[in-house]
């Protein structure tokens, strides 16, 4: 568009989207070719812009795949909550249990989606450990912030009765991440079905809110289909602890 003396006005950029496209790019490309072996150009090529581009959001390529990884994990808080809306849909009001039945099901890779993001997560957890240019500190808050929400979930149970008083919130909660994660992993080496490990999960809650009724199994475990605006306990952006 041509303004003033001639000279054409530039299209005002979304920053953050022009972010959150190169970033869900190299998710795309890590999940076909592994995170060790992509490479900026090739993040460029899958998104459709310069790899000048593409440096000039991230300056590294250490710094895209943080980014990448927190971008993954803000879209493992959206299905959360998007499980625990579905679940407040068709129940009545949803309780502590169903909240946090809802943060360990969505950590287990029984659909693409979630499993892309299984891999790729513990693909750079694993990547951090011999590469110090790879940050994990914020990866590590965030974990820290789901074990808070669990933990605050364990103690309105408490409050409510659902849940033995003599339990320790903080302890039970890293705890449960920690299942999560083990199961997640069990499941991507075929040692357990997505079935089995939502057994696991099921038959370890049963124990922690023996008086709590469970959500119905289409209600707990069906994957979101879209993005959807929830309603319910703010999710932090993370998976559940490596």
């Amino acid at each position: 568009m041509d303004e003033g003396y001639g000279e054409r006005v530039p299209k005002r950029v979304d920053h953050e989207e022009r972010r959150r496209q190169i970033s869900d790019a190299l998710l795309r490309v890590a999940a076909e070719r592994g995170l060790h072996a992509t490479g900026m150009r090739e993040v460029a090529a899958e998104a459709g812009v310069s790899l000048r581009l593409v440096q000039y959001y991230f300056g590294t390529k250490e710094e895209l795949m943080l980014a990448a990884m927190q971008h993954l994990a803000a879209r493992f808080g959206e299905r959360a909550l998007a499980r625990i809306n579905r679940i407040k849909d068709t129940e009545n009001p949803v309780n502590p249990r169903d909240v946090i039945a809802a943060i360990l099901t969505e950590g287990l890779p029984a659909d693409d989606e979630r499993r892309t993001f299984t891999i790729l997560y513990t693909a750079y957890f694993a990547l951090s450990l011999t590469d110090p240019a790879l940050a994990i500190g914020p990866l590590i808050r965030n974990s820290n912030a789901v074990i808070d929400v669990v933990a605050a979930q364990l103690r309105a149970a408490q409050a409510a009765g659902d849940a033995p008083a003599h339990l320790d919130p903080e302890l039970e909660a890293v705890s449960l991440l920690a299942m999560s994660a083990g199961l997640g992993t069990s499941v991507l080496g075929g040692q357990s079905s997505p079935g089995q490990a939502q057994a696991v999960i099921d038959y370890r809650l049963q124990g922690l809110f023996p008086a709590s009724r469970p959500a119905t199994a289409s209600a707990r475990h069906r994957s979101p289909g879209s993005a959807e605006q929830c309603s319910g306990p703010k999710m932090p952006p993370s998976r559940p602890a490596a």
